[in-house]
């Protein structure tokens, strides 16, 4: 008899194979992790990079702002604001350059010193700050477990 002209096999189904709707995550979600743990270890990275050992003390963490200035005091007594040393003298200058921000707030002044500095190297540093008109100075230590 005659040929048959349709697309079909034995019992009607078609000869094209059906397009697949799934999608493969496997690959995202191995992606995801990666960037994941890549975003984690960045995060916990130490913002200031000058090697100071800091004293240790039971007080609670403060949060971190936008609008912070790291200041620290290395063992020798050396000044850094943020990563950049700070000449001998130069402190009051310093001070008066930071970028006040577009409604002319002082930023938040963190500071770091070292467990082995004089106290009155810290708190020279400190009557600096209070004389340009930082009146918000928070502390740097390490935790430690043990009451003094």
């Amino acid at each position: 008899m005659g040929a048959s002209l349709s697309n079909t096999r034995r019992g009607g189904r078609r000869n094209r194979r059906a397009a697949m709707a799934e999608i493969n995550v496997t690959p995202l979600v191995d992606v995801m992790l990666v960037l994941l743990i890549i975003f984690m270890v960045t995060v916990t990275l130490p913002a200031v990079g000058v090697p100071i050992e800091l004293p240790e003390s039971r007080a609670n963490a403060v949060e971190e702002t936008p609008n912070q200035v790291t200041i620290s005091v290395d063992n020798q007594g050396r000044i850094f604001i943020e990563n950049e040393p700070v000449p001998t003298g130069a402190l009051p200058d310093a001070l008066a350059a930071l970028n006040r921000g577009g409604d002319g707030r002082l930023p938040n002044i963190v500071l770091r010193g070292d467990r082995s500095l004089d106290y009155g190297r810290v708190m020279a540093v400190m009557g600096e700050l209070g004389r340009a008109g930082f009146t918000s100075i928070a502390l740097v230590t390490d935790g430690s477990v043990t009451a003094p």
